[in-house]
């Protein structure tokens, strides 16, 4: 699976994304790389699928399954729900939805009985 976060320089959202990512991919036991894509003005956001700064894309495809379906490119802070920063459970369901694709194993994609995941 690829797991990319698209930013721009200064966004303050940024790491903290990619931290959550790391956290939520360790409580699942799946084991992925994070790749952080800079993106500046002379890259075309509609060719690299950046809406704003942080975009998570895995296998390519937008965390946000509203935005797969009403892509809205360009540069600018991009909010999650009036966040800066993705929820968890947008984070798990995406990465549950990859590891389908990618047969990640099912106890690797499901919580564990200590965890308590809401439903996206």
């Amino acid at each position: 699976m690829k797991i990319e976060v698209l930013y721009f320089e200064g966004c303050p959202n940024h790491k903290p994304t990619v931290e959550r990512i790391k956290d939520v991919l360790q409580r699942l036991g799946v084991d992925a790389n994070i790749h952080e894509l800079e993106v500046t003005q002379n890259d075309d956001p509609m060719i690299m699928k950046f809406a704003g700064s942080p975009t998570v894309l895995i296998d390519g495809q937008d965390i946000d399954p509203r935005l797969r379906a009403a892509p809205n490119y360009g540069f600018g802070c991009r909010t999650y729900g009036g966040a800066g920063v993705p929820p968890v459970e947008m984070i798990e369901a995406a990465l549950r939805e990859a590891c389908n694709r990618h047969d990640c194993g099912p106890s690797r994609a499901s919580p564990t009985d200590d965890e308590h995941i809401r439903p996206s």
